[in-house]
């Protein structure tokens, strides 16, 4: 009796994880479609199958599951890098007695950039920033 409720037990934990799977795979798709730029400006009449905006084309379909599978690991990097900067960042900025200059100098950096693959990062339309810029620029 004990290894049929141990079997179920599993059965119902691999569900659940198929179901989260799945679901985090429909939300993560329309999260990177909704990031789009110009997959909205496409009409119907000007869109073909060997266009990539078009969102029913197989090639579509492949470029949006390619983004998926590779937001994955790079959002998680992104992240982890983000993370250690603001640490570094907060550090740096209490050992300098509070000068925001050069924790921004290191938080502009870590915190801003791309966080997800998005389709024209794949078609080369777009660059895919890891490290981030100041929006003053390059400090002198």
């Amino acid at each position: 009796m004990s290894t049929n409720r141990f079997l179920r037990v599993q059965a119902v934990r691999m569900l659940l994880v198929a179901a989260t799977f799945c679901t985090l795979l429909v939300v993560t798709g329309e999260s990177v479609l909704a990031h789009g730029e110009d997959i909205s400006e496409t009409s119907p009449s000007q869109s073909s199958a060997s266009n990539p905006s078009n969102l029913a084309s197989p090639a579509a379909a492949g470029l949006q599951a390619a983004c998926w599978a590779l937001t994955v690991p790079y959002g998680a990097a992104k992240m982890a890098y983000a993370i250690g900067g603001g640490i570094v960042g907060g550090f740096a900025w209490a050992i300098t007695g509070g000068d925001m200059e050069v924790a921004k100098s290191i938080w502009f950096p870590s915190m801003t950039g791309d966080y997800i693959v998005q389709p024209q990062h794949l078609t080369g339309e777009k660059h895919l920033y890891f490290v981030g810029v100041s929006p003053e620029g390059p400090l002198s």
